[in-house]
């Protein structure tokens, strides 16, 4: 058997050398060198190119080298029959919490406007306001966003939750489906999105929803691009609806030199560093579910194909 590592971004090399410490009777590959394609037992794979999955006749499973798998399921030729499974941690849910927690801290204290003055060499103390008095909406109330959640409890602002079906977290106000969109949006003065992409969540944030939020509010996206209507975000940042956005993902990866979210005077520009799976606690989840597999148990992280998580 051998596993096939496809990633445009990763390094080949910490998964290769724990494999082999590990699994020493499976052989590694690195695409395009498949070598024989019906010894691939497992593709370990970040945004592989559409068509390629379907290629190997004898896969037990397609493991994500992240959290999220749109970019997997985004292929026509998908083998749906195959078990698709996630990486349900591996440090990514306290790094998406540090980031979170950055990003609400920075509009709370108005640093996106203090941005502002410096470039215009202007001193004009803001008014503070009072965590207590300040409105978190959290979109996304899975793995992350219940962490995340966590984590900005003892900061005692107010926390509001949304996600698709009905959920319940100590300490916060809880949203759900397509009715509970606009009254959740309406009292998020910060938005974290921590959604997964679907076909039911695309563009969730458009020129509608973002004029539901309160004038001023910011945003904060370290889901997916696909998640925002980037058009009509701008256009709510030039007219002052949207105060604010710290933004880490997008519709094309990298951005584009000559978009306007690098020159916009209240956009904060990050190149999808929000979490980033440590190795070592990846390349143990991998394992463990190969093991898994192997045994004929079920693997940690099996995706609900028709659901996109």
């Amino acid at each position: 058997m051998a596993i096939l590592f496809y990633s445009e971004i990763d390094d080949p090399n910490p998964w290769r050398q724990a494999l082999a410490r590990d699994l020493p009777d499976m052989a590694f590959r690195v695409w395009p060198d498949v070598g024989e394609v019906a010894e691939i037992a497992y593709a370990l794979v970040w945004k592989p190119p559409p068509g390629m999955l379907r290629t190997l006749p004898n896969l037990k499973a397609i493991l994500s080298l992240g959290a999220g798998v749109d970019g997997i399921l985004r292929d026509a030729e998908l083998p749906r029959e195959v078990p698709l499974v996630r990486l349900v941690d591996a440090g990514l849910a306290q790094q998406m919490s540090e980031y979170a927690l950055y990003g609400v801290l920075h509009f709370h204290r108005h640093m996106h406007r203090y941005a502002v003055q410096q470039r215009e060499s202007q001193w004009h103390p803001l008014q503070p306001v009072g965590a207590a008095q300040r409105t978190v909406g959290v979109m996304g109330l899975g793995v992350l966003g219940s962490d995340f959640l966590r984590k900005l409890s003892p900061l005692e602002f107010r926390a509001l939750g949304f996600s698709r079906t009905r959920r319940e977290l100590p300490g916060v106000i809880t949203f759900h489906g397509d009715e509970g969109l606009q009254p959740f949006l309406a009292k998020s003065e910060i938005l974290v999105n921590l959604l997964p992409l679907t076909a039911q969540t695309e563009r969730i944030l458009n020129a509608k929803t973002l004029r539901w939020l309160p004038r001023g509010a910011c945003i904060v996206n370290i889901a997916r691009g696909g998640h925002i209507d980037e058009d009509a975000l701008l256009a709510a940042l030039d007219e002052g609806h949207i105060g604010g956005a710290l933004l880490d993902v997008f519709d094309r990866e990298p951005l584009a030199p000559a978009h306007r979210f690098w020159q916009h005077p209240r956009v904060f520009v990050t190149p999808h560093i929000a979490a980033q799976a440590i190795a070592e606690l990846a390349v143990s989840q991998v394992i463990d579910n190969i093991q898994r597999i192997e045994r004929g148990e079920a693997p940690l992280g099996r995706v609900q194909i028709e659901r996109g998580y």
